[in-house]
């Protein structure tokens, strides 16, 4: 009964697909009927002898024009001179019969173009007619060779690709149906078919996704809204330069579903809505130069999803609103160096965030109003050297927030408007040597937040209007050099202020004064 609904479902699904496109190929051939429209043959030759006689009496009165005055009544020709003018005249209508020959030849050409075409259409018509027909049997070894009728007639038919693309698309869309008992063979046999087709398509869609591909659907709309991804599914190396891609309100619940070197260059590609439950999901290595990608209300509660490697350099990837309850996301070895990534609003609520070893060297990182209220999220060697980095209005009531080892060089960092009020927070051996970093109009109220063994040399660390009411705020360990950390106040509840003495740059060694913190350690 499982497998008899499904495979009604389908049936009605390629039936509807079907009339849309009968109607979308009725279109077309009316349209390439219209394009195909002529002139009346008499009107043409008429219009072309026409044309030809005013440019040959254009060419002569230029020539004669060229020469000067001419008498004619002085002119007495010669028999032999009588003969040339019958030559060149007989040479000028042999030229306009050319011409009118080659308007008859290119009309005949047009009119067998256009019926090829008609007749070329019709053939691929017929041919998307059966292969969705296919697509709705009974049987999985027909729909199979359904799938991939369909895979063969978007390689040969560049106008009705996409509309090949949607019908396999639509496929993978119906609704997912749960793994029958075993013992109910039919029923499970029924499922496994139809997990056999779900996968074949995804491996026929995935081949034409790649850089190498023979012919490519580079460009090509892909919707896989609320399709549900069990098994692996290999988008490795696929190239998005074009068209939409949705994975809106996908559910990622097993088996590992890689995107590693894929490049993002143009084009809209949305995870929105998504949900990750289970299984691997990798984006390592992966390219995104321009264009738009979004995990705005993405879910994840398990598995792991990985930028590990990747660089942003020029596209907007927006993770606002994400909700992270359990499993793990890293981003390990990530370049932001161009673009805008947001993590607006995103609720870390369970689970890992990695950006250990990332490198921030350009565009805008946002955290903005971001919610950290029980994940455990590290920084730890990340390296702060240009861009902006944004937690302006971030919530810290819960969870560790780890900025371990990580160097700011240069660029800008706001926590401005932060509240920290539960979350421990550690800068323990940062280094801020160059970054512009801004706590102004933070609240410390509760939690931790320690600096200890952190390096001040160059750059700026501000404070300035910051509230401290409560909560443990650490800088006794903290080398506070050259400039001093500005807007701590002299006493304040939970703060604990710098112990080490301010090292002025004039009595530094040549290599910390000039050259940071090379080769400083605090309390060595």
């Amino acid at each position: 009964m499982v497998g008899r609904t499904a495979v009604g479902q389908c049936g009605l699904m390629s039936g509807l697909r079907l009339r849309r496109a009968a109607r979308t190929t009725d279109w077309r051939q009316r349209r390439a009927e219209r394009q195909a429209r002529l002139i009346p043959i008499s009107v043409a030759l008429a219009g072309t002898i026409v044309l030809a006689g005013a440019v040959a009496g254009g060419l002569i009165r230029l020539i004669l024009s060229a020469l000067g005055p001419v008498d004619l009544a002085a002119i007495k020709p010669s028999t032999g001179e009588v003969l040339e003018i019958v030559k060149i005249s007989l040479a000028v209508v042999a030229g306009i019969g050319g011409v009118v020959a080659l308007v008859v030849a290119y009309r005949k050409q047009r009119v067998t173009e256009a019926g090829e075409n008609r007749e070329q259409a019709k053939l691929y018509a017929e041919r998307f007619d059966k292969a969705s027909d296919k697509l709705g049997n009974d049987a999985a070894a027909v729909r199979l060779a359904g799938v991939h009728a369909l895979a063969a007639l978007a390689d040969d038919w560049a106008g009705g690709r996409q509309m090949c693309i949607d019908v396999l698309c639509a496929y993978l869309r119906m609704p997912a149906t749960p793994e029958p008992a075993v013992d109910d063979l039919p029923s499970h046999t029924a499922w496994r078919s139809m997990v056999e087709v779900h996968a074949t398509i995804l491996r026929l869609i995935t081949t034409h996704m790649k850089a190498d591909a023979p012919i490519p659907w580079h460009g090509a709309d892909l919707d896989f809204t609320g399709v549900v991804f069990t098994a692996d599914v290999n988008f490795a190396h696929a190239v998005f330069s074009g068209g939409k891609v949705s994975f809106e309100g996908a559910e990622f619940s097993g088996g590992k579903v890689s995107f590693g070197g894929a490049v993002f260059s143009g084009g809209k590609v949305s995870f929105g809505g998504a949900e990750f439950t289970g299984g691997k999901v990798s984006f390592d290595g992966a390219k995104f130069s321009s264009g738009e990608v979004s995990f705005s209300s993405v879910k994840l509660s398990g598995g792991n999803v990985s930028f590990d490697g990747a660089k942003f350099f020029g596209s907007e990837v927006l993770f606002s609103s994400v909700e992270l309850s359990g499993g793990e996301v890293s981003f390990g070895g990530a370049v932001f160096s161009g673009g805008r990534v947001s993590f607006g609003g995103a609720v870390f609520s369970g689970g890992r965030v990695s950006f250990g070893g990332a490198k921030f060297t350009g565009g805008k990182v946002s955290f903005g109003r971001a919610k950290f209220t029980g994940s455990k999220v590290s920084f730890g060697g990340a390296v702060f050297s240009g861009g902006e980095v944004w937690f302006g209005g971030g919530r810290f009531s819960a969870g560790e927030v780890w900025f371990g080892g990580a160097k700011f060089f240069g660029g800008e960092v706001w926590f401005g408007g932060a509240k920290f009020s539960g979350s421990k927070v550690s800068f323990h051996r940062v280094g801020f040597s160059g970054a512009q970093v801004s706590f102004g109009g933070a609240e410390f109220s509760g939690g931790e937040v320690w600096f200890s063994d952190a390096e001040f040399s160059r750059g700026k660390v501000s404070f300035g209007d910051a509230k401290f009411s409560g909560g443990t705020v650490d800088f006794s360990r903290a080398a506070k050099r050259h400039p001093a950390v500005e807007g701590l106040p002299e006493r304040a509840p939970g703060l604990h202020r710098p112990t080490l003495p301010v090292l002025d740059p004039e009595e530094a060694p040549e290599s910390e004064a000039g050259g940071g913190m090379a080769g400083h350690r605090t309390g060595s």
